[in-house]
């Protein structure tokens, strides 16, 4: 099959990443992360999220982040936003770009959300309506659409319904989450195409986690089969805090050198990028867990 020429990367280490680690980084910390993610030529960095404070505490400064970046510029900072009260503290300071989410198992969403899918949607819905209404441009999230830490496998007519319901919502986007890494390159490839005859290609994104080494492949498979929008994660950041064992999201240094390699543009600096996850991996105390970060940090000693 061709491959695209072009794909646009949404990276969302600074939310997906940073919300599952044991303790929060300082304000300043994170805003260097941002901005060194957006001066290595990345457009879509989602930023942080307005949930409980108490829940999530991690993120409790996004509103301060917000403030401290250039909203109005071309780069786009989209935050995750839960519920009426999350979008008014998400308009109040200055959000452009707002994300939905629910899940393809009613297992994980009560455990991860303490609502049934169709609750999440409902609540996803007040929101969309608003946020539309303000102006705002929606991007949704659907989590375990190739397992479930407490189904196992989730049948893709429920990915399929799930990403129906967020489009008709208003979501100019839909992100396919392989929520704790399970699948495969053939699993991947089927269901993005059942969604994306549903949908259409152009309106969908997938978004791998790592957890048995397979998110490259899948990454590949997908874009052989019409993907033009990845999420990923500076130096492997994330996991998933309702999922034993589950690791983090595919490291955006990995995506791109495999970009790179297949003659795919990014606009991604890989040096650069690689340099950013040095960074935010020694703030974190830790080395980073791409690949490529590690094979250029010894290929320069």
């Amino acid at each position: 099959m061709t491959l695209p020429a072009a794909v646009r990367l949404v990276e969302v280490g600074p939310r997906d990443g940073l919300q599952n680690e044991p303790a929060a980084l300082a304000l300043a910390t994170k805003l260097e992360l941002v901005r060194g993610l957006a001066d290595c030529g990345l457009e879509v960095i989602e930023v942080g999220s307005f949930v409980s404070p108490e829940r999530v505490p991690q993120m409790a400064d996004t509103a301060a982040l917000l403030a401290a970046l250039d909203l109005e510029g071309a780069k786009r900072y989209p935050v995750l936003v839960p519920n009426l009260k999350g979008l008014d503290a998400a308009l109040a300071a200055g959000a452009r770009d707002i994300a939905l989410f629910t899940a393809a198992s009613e297992s994980f969403s009560e455990r991860n959300t303490n609502c049934s899918i169709a609750e999440s949607l409902a609540r996803a819905g007040a929101v969309a309506e608003r946020a539309l209404a303000a102006g705002c441009r929606l991007r949704g999230y659907v989590s375990c659409v190739l397992g479930c830490p407490y189904e196992g496998a989730v049948p893709i007519a429920a990915v399929v319904s799930v990403s129906e319901r967020l489009a008709a919502l208003g979501c100019a986007e839909i992100s396919l989450g392989d929520t704790i890494g399970v699948g495969t390159p053939g699993q991947a490839r089927a269901m993005l195409e059942a969604v994306a005859t549903r949908l259409g290609m152009e309106r969908l994104a997938v978004h791998f986690h790592d957890t048995y080494g397979q998110a490259l492949a899948n990454i590949l498979a997908c874009l052989e089969s019409g993907v033009r929008v990845i999420d990923s994660s500076v130096a492997g950041l994330g996991g998933c805090p309702f999922a034993r064992g589950a690791t983090g999201n595919v490291a955006t240094e990995d995506v791109v050198y495999m970009l790179n390699g297949l003659g795919i543009a990014t606009s991604v600096e890989l040096d650069r990028l690689a340099a950013v996850g040095r960074f935010i991996s020694a703030a974190l105390g830790r080395p980073s867990a791409s690949r490529v970060a590690q094979a250029l940090a010894a290929k320069a000693s």
